[in-house]
């Protein structure tokens, strides 16, 4: 509230500057609580020409994080032979993985010890017990169990999609089930999910957003005399990437309050310096892995930099293809493609040619008359980059052809239109969503806050646990000027 005892003394006190590196969800929502507690000198810094960061809808089709469109119905699994495998072994196989799932969550939440043979990894865990599971089994066939040991590795692509890491053998098994999913029912927001980013902003003055600023470098814990010397060019402070000729000039703002001295100046591309007291850094943990060296001077703190480059982020696209009818029957929710030749393979890897196998899926969109005939596919990892360097064409006859083998029918026409996402390829982003990479797990100087979904113990990777990463670090600064009121407003002795 505005009226609290905080926000009187803000108000008759100098305002902290506050800065925040980004307008997705973090960075929205750190913005709305710091308002809401009284803060004003706030600024947030987009790189891009747009709110919402990894967030964002083509009409109702959103791009971003996850897609909550598909309805009840039966899943299709079908092979590269172009046969659907029955419905009865699909749930025979799918109670087993279930049943192993179950179990790589017990590590982290009832502390079991993981044993070596598993590598703390994920897919090693999870590939070695159903393995063991399915041979083992007498009632079935040598061709039931090749075709269930075909589904093993069609589930962990799609496992490896929903955790957005190159593979699962490349996640945390001791720390897997620390992922917590919000108990209750999906939900379609009607708009697209951009609605939640529009809801945020809208009680924030648009003259506190800046678009279109990327940020160079972070100036923090500097001395007066330095900050100084950053907001005017100094040529001893200058720093160099190649991307700016030696002539050039910061036009860095005026110190507002002569009398202070702040700790932080924030370097924009476009040259631009903005002192402030605390900043915010939301940016995606790819974008920190590709430039926290450069990013910030002096260095993070050691178990920052290690934090940075323990955890793991990858690339998980969607492909959108719009058809003018439907090829699928009624019932069908998904088109789940199983190559019967991966059945004992470890961990496929592909040529750069072949990155059209690790689409794991289709998903169908639904219902119709809002999305028309639409089908959502997913692929993660290098093959997500490979991807991204095609062409629209190239992509739509490489899916149609997908599509055509294993269905089995090879009348499906081409779609007539394509969308689909590049977060990897795209420079301010770096990567889709974050996972616990083997080797990793989940004090800031209160001057660099960082907060997005990959700084949630509970909820990375998740639109939610960006949200609550944002409220949290305005938060620790709310509660941090409240102690300082209740020391200068405590009474004499």
């Amino acid at each position: 509230s505005t009226d609290d005892p905080l926000s009187r003394d803000l108000r008759t006190r100098r305002q902290p500057r506050i800065v925040v590196i980004g307008a997705g969800l973090a960075g929205l929502a750190a913005t709305k609580s710091l308002l809401e507690s009284g803060f004003t000198d706030v600024t947030v810094l987009e790189a891009s020409d747009r709110i919402g960061g990894r967030h964002t809808t083509d009409g109702e089709r959103s791009v971003g994080r996850i897609s909550l469109y598909t309805k009840n119905g039966v899943a299709h699994y079908q092979t590269n032979s172009g046969t659907r495998i029955p419905k009865d072994l699909v749930e025979e196989f799918s109670d087993l993985y279930n049943e192993v799932y179950e179990l790589t969550q017990e590590f982290f939440q009832n502390g079991k010890p993981v044993c070596a043979e598993s590598q703390n990894s994920v897919g090693v865990f999870t590939r070695d017990v159903v393995r063991k599971k399915i041979t083992l089994d007498p009632d079935d066939s040598e061709s039931t169990k090749r075709l269930k040991l075909s589904m093993l590795q069609q589930y962990l692509k799609v496992e490896s999609c929903e955790s957005s890491s190159p593979s699962m053998d490349e996640v945390s098994l001791s720390e897997f089930g620390e992922w917590t999913e919000i108990p209750g029912a999906h939900h379609v927001i009607p708009g697209g999910f951009m609605k939640i980013v529009d809801l945020l902003a809208q009680d924030i003055p648009s003259r506190m957003i800046r678009l279109g600023k990327p940020v160079r470098r972070v100036h923090w814990n500097y001395s007066a005399q330095q900050q100084e010397e950053i907001a005017h060019g100094d040529n001893n402070n200058r720093h160099d990437d190649g991307d700016h000729n030696d002539d050039r000039r910061c036009h860095g703002e005026p110190n507002p309050n002569p009398g202070h001295a702040y700790p932080i100046s924030v370097e924009c591309e476009d040259l631009e310096s903005l002192p402030a007291d605390h900043v915010i850094v939301t940016a995606s943990l790819g974008v920190l892995k590709n430039r926290h060296e450069a990013l910030f001077s002096p260095s993070l703190p050691e178990d920052k930099v290690l934090a940075i480059e323990k955890l793991g982020i990858s690339t998980t696209d969607k492909i959108f293809l719009e058809f003018a009818d439907p090829f699928w029957s009624p019932e069908c929710n998904s088109i789940q493609f199983v190559w019967e030749d991966e059945a004992q393979l470890e961990q496929p890897v592909y040529p750069e040619e072949l990155w059209y196998r690790k689409i794991c899926s289709f998903d169908v969109l639904y219902p119709p008359e809002r999305y028309g005939y639409m089908l959502s596919g997913w692929i993660c990892g290098q093959e997500a980059l490979l991807m991204e360097r095609c062409d629209d064409e190239t992509v739509a006859e490489t899916c149609t052809k997908l599509l055509r083998r294993f269905t089995g029918n090879p009348n499906i026409p081409k779609p007539r239109r394509i969308l689909r996402s590049s977060w990897g390829s795209n420079p301010y982003i770096r990567g889709s969503y974050s996972f616990t990479r083997v080797g990793s797990s989940g004090g800031d100087p209160l001057q660099v806050l960082f907060a997005g979904e990959a700084t949630h113990r509970k909820y990375y990777s998740t639109t939610h646990g960006a949200l609550l990463s944002g409220q949290r670090e305005a938060t620790r600064l709310t509660e941090m000027y409240q102690d300082l009121h209740k020391e200068t407003t405590k009474p004499n002795m």
